[in-house]
């Protein structure tokens, strides 16, 4: 996928200014700044959900499937593990309890999950199941938005472990966008930094982390004091 011009404006207020960011196949491209940077608002754009101009190109919009920031929100309370998993599903109806299976098991969840109800899981079981339904629509580029920063932090390190595992068997193609130098650094092979609507600096990660080019990207990095662990 390839983002070339994007520029996002609410009425005289411009989010994102002339952004332009390449995502290549199999390659997680990590979005980090701070809050108010203008990232969320770039997977928003990219994902349909907010209008902009430049272009997108690469990608069929339909194949893009979105990973919210907020587990406790984007399921449906009302809906079984089972029936949300089963949302973005287009194999016939006979196959479908054996594909919501091998979905939660791709995400580490037992298949035993599928008959409960948002509300009986932990945190990060939600996501996980977040992540089981955005797969089941085969998406060609899974956008995830702050996907841990809602967890806590004992379980955040097993939901980037996933991503990182998943990327691997499914040769994923990812947008990850986090506030948090330190996670973008762990799962991303590209890092854009960001900052009040611009990129200010995009490289492979251990460049990017270990010689910073710009001033608010060592700014980023001084906030996680121990960011080589």
């Amino acid at each position: 996928m390839i983002i070339e011009g994007m520029t996002v404006r609410f009425g005289t207020f411009t989010a994102v200014d002339d952004v332009t960011l390449e995502v290549p196949p199999g390659s997680i491209v990590g979005l980090v700044g701070e809050s108010g940077s203008g990232k969320s608002t770039v997977a928003k754009a990219v994902c349909g959900l907010v209008p902009y101009t430049g272009r997108v190109e690469g990608l069929d919009p339909r194949r893009i499937q979105m990973v919210f920031q907020d587990p406790y929100a984007s399921l449906n309370p009302r809906m079984t593990v089972g029936a949300s998993v089963a949302e973005g599903l287009s194999v016939p109806k006979a196959r479908r309890a054996a594909e919501i299976e091998r979905l939660l098991s791709l995400v580490s969840l037992p298949t035993g999950l599928a008959g409960r109800y948002p509300r009986e899981l932990s945190g990060g079981q939600r996501q996980r199941v977040a992540i089981a339904r955005a797969l089941g629509a085969e998406p060609s580029l899974l956008v995830a938005d702050e996907i841990t920063s809602a967890l806590d932090v004992s379980v955040q390190g097993a939901v980037l472990n996933l991503i990182r595992s998943l990327r691997a068997e499914l040769n994923l193609s990812m947008l990850f966008i986090s506030h948090n130098l330190a996670v973008v650094r762990y799962v991303s092979d590209v890092v854009a930094v960001m900052r009040k609507g611009r990129l200010v600096e995009v490289g492979p990660a251990e460049e990017v982390v270990g010689s910073p080019k710009h001033d608010y990207t060592r700014e980023l990095l001084e906030a996680v004091p121990r960011l080589g662990g």
